[in-house]
């Protein structure tokens, strides 16, 4: 099975238990963030976690397919069309060059890691109507001089 069908039995397993991503992450043993990546084919689970998850939706098959090593960053289109995940790409288009520049002027020269990274994803509460909050934090790695 592929990673795109191994994803859709997996939602689809969910779906039919009733399951959240952070139900499922607290059964792993692992942060949500991190294991609804690997769930949705973008990370792979430490093969205890995959074998735990694979338990809990009832698919055998699914333990190995969740401890490979993906192909990161495979959505399958330049730009994205799901609006939710469009207006990160837009704010990559409008503050990427901001962020790009306050980054550097902070650090100097180099990259923030997507390797050695958190993100974390909450709600907040706003009289105006409630606030997605969205934080991340990755190594900054300097790039080499030499």
């Amino acid at each position: 099975m592929d990673r795109d069908q191994l994803t859709h039995h997996i939602q689809d397993a969910m779906a039919a238990k009733g399951l959240s991503y952070a139900w499922v992450a607290e059964a792993a043993g692992l942060s949500p963030v991190f294991t609804t990546a690997a769930l949705l084919g973008q990370m792979a689970l430490p093969a205890d976690a995959a074998a735990r998850v694979a338990d809990l939706l009832d698919l055998p098959e699914a333990a190995t397919g969740l401890a490979r090593i993906p192909s990161r960053g495979s959505l399958g289109m330049a730009v994205p069309t799901d609006p939710l995940m469009y207006r990160f790409y837009e704010i990559v288009q409008v503050y990427g060059t901001t962020l790009k520049a306050l980054i550097e002027e902070e650090f100097g020269d180099g990259i923030m890691s997507a390797i050695d990274f958190d993100m974390a994803i909450s709600r907040q509460p706003d009289p105006k109507g409630d606030r997605v909050k969205v934080e991340m934090t990755g190594k900054f790695l300097p790039y080499k001089k030499s």
